[in-house]
């Protein structure tokens, strides 16, 4: 009996330890986010940033987590300088004086083991709107070349431009932007 509870006793520290939650730091070389509008109709364009940071706590055994990412506005990347001038302007992301997007998240959704959704609040040009991030993809498991934990997720969203005042040439150039992300972090 006594081999039980001692047996029983060392079970609970190993699940508590593993059971708390561990905090990432996000992986600027291999973090993407990108977003997507339809140019007059013509043709759907793609765009990405090409600076983000943040944290993400996960704790999958008790089905909780939190999101902090900041994009670097000024590394958009549209693949035309001349371009990421124009959209860096007052027109659309106003650089100059909101030179971050940041996404928070509020909650997160879990199916089983897994998240599916995060809920948060999304700031671009100074403007603060709940988005919801439905993950399309997810994994956790050691890094085979870090020898750390890692997880990573792609994740989509879908906004109206005008509802963070960056509306010029709508309806022409579209109101509604599919925003996505991949992101890869690293266990702290």
């Amino acid at each position: 009996m006594k081999k039980l509870a001692i047996a029983l006793a060392l079970a609970s520290i190993t699940t508590s330890a593993f059971a708390a939650p561990a905090t990432y730091d996000i992986d600027p070389a291999h973090t993407a986010p990108r977003f997507e509008y339809s140019h007059f109709g013509y043709s759907n364009q793609l765009h990405s940033f090409d600076k983000t940071r943040g944290k993400i706590v996960f704790d999958p055994a008790a089905k909780t987590g939190s999101v902090d990412i900041v994009i670097d506005a000024k590394s958009v990347n549209t693949g035309y300088p001349l371009f990421n001038e124009h959209i860096q302007d007052e027109d659309f992301f106003d650089t100059a004086k909101y030179p971050t997007i940041t996404f928070k998240s509020t909650s997160v959704k879990f199916d089983g083991d897994k998240p599916v959704a995060v809920e948060g609040k999304l700031t671009v040009k100074g403007v603060t709107k709940p988005v919801t991030l439905t993950i399309t993809s997810f994994q956790a498991m050691p890094h085979p070349m870090m020898k750390k934990d890692a997880i990573g997720a792609n994740a989509v969203a879908k906004i109206k431009r005008t509802d963070f005042n960056m509306g010029k040439y709508a309806p022409y150039v579209s109101d509604d932007v599919t925003l996505s992300i991949a992101v890869e972090a690293v266990k702290e």
